[in-house]
């Protein structure tokens, strides 16, 4: 049997399914219980993509090379720029994802994902986005990350802002490790929007009275499923969208056009995964050699 954690799984009446965690302890209950934000990590809440940041803290831990992280950062390059974000991508990229969590143990992801955040991803989060949150915070409404990296990654991340919790790509744990098998699918683009309904069911929300932030179009679905849709630093065809429907638009970057070091919200959370495999492969074979 799986082994269980703290991490809700919830499976709608089309075989959806979608994963969230709170964090931990628990965040009090929400004055406003109906009404909640859900923010989008990659450039929305952060430069960057998280799991970009997390591979190069595990660069730096020596669990695979510089030369990994360089082959991997102009692979995410060239996927953007071609916008190749079909099914054959989409379907190659879970299948990196899978062969990343494969055999690593929750504690351990969770403990490096701690402390790669206090290194790296806290200089990136985007104060401005941060004042968002805190916002509706402040207002007595929960706060929701929604990410495609690991359910726990964006756990930790949420605990670090002192956020209700995060949405996620969810792994199968069987004796407190990952098998390489997804529950579900990548929390991505239509995903994303899904997970959030099926949130909202649980724990009683009422979407009219929620809002959501991002900077990517992959992200419309997610936007579109709340009463206020907020395009944050976005990319050309969102704010294109925004203006045609009207929704609110926040940029945080200063002068040109920040360079997105990593990528938006796309596929990310599986290629990176296919990069670290095989750095982490790599260096497991110089450790045994």
């Amino acid at each position: 049997m799986a082994h269980s954690r703290k991490v809700t799984v919830s499976t709608d009446v089309r075989g959806h399914t979608a994963g969230w965690a709170q964090t931990d302890p628990a965040p009090p209950a929400a004055p406003d219980p109906s009404a909640a934000a859900f923010f989008d990590v990659d450039n929305t809440m952060m430069q960057g993509a998280s799991i970009y940041w997390f591979a190069r803290g595990l660069a730096a831990r020596n669990y695979f090379t510089t030369a990994d992280l360089a082959r991997f950062a102009w692979q995410q390059l060239r996927f953007r720029l071609l916008a190749r974000e079909h099914a054959g991508d989409m379907s190659q990229a879970k299948d990196a994802a899978l062969a990343f969590v494969e055999g690593w143990r929750v504690e351990d992801v969770e403990r490096l994902a701690e402390e790669i955040f206090d290194e790296l991803m806290a200089p990136r989060i985007w104060a401005g986005t941060r004042r968002l949150a805190q916002g509706h915070l402040d207002a007595g409404e929960r706060v929701w990350l929604v990410s495609a990296a690991p359910v726990e990654i964006g756990r930790v991340i949420a605990a670090r802002l002192g956020l209700t919790g995060a949405i996620g790509t969810v792994a199968e744990i069987v004796d407190g490790a990952y098998t390489g098998r997804l529950v579900g699918d990548l929390m991505h683009g239509p995903a994303k929007a899904e997970a959030i309904t099926q949130l909202a069911a649980v724990e009683g929300l009422d979407l009219s009275r929620c809002a959501a932030y991002s900077d990517s179009a992959n992200d419309l679905p997610m936007l579109s499923t709340v009463g206020r849709a907020v395009a944050v630093n976005p990319d050309t065809t969102l704010l294109r969208q925004a203006r045609r429907q009207g929704w609110e638009v926040r940029d945080f970057r200063t002068g040109r056009r920040a360079v997105k070091i990593a990528l938006p919200s796309t596929a990310a959370a599986g290629l990176v995964a296919g990069a670290v495999t095989a750095g982490v492969a790599l260096q497991r074979r110089r450790r045994s050699g």
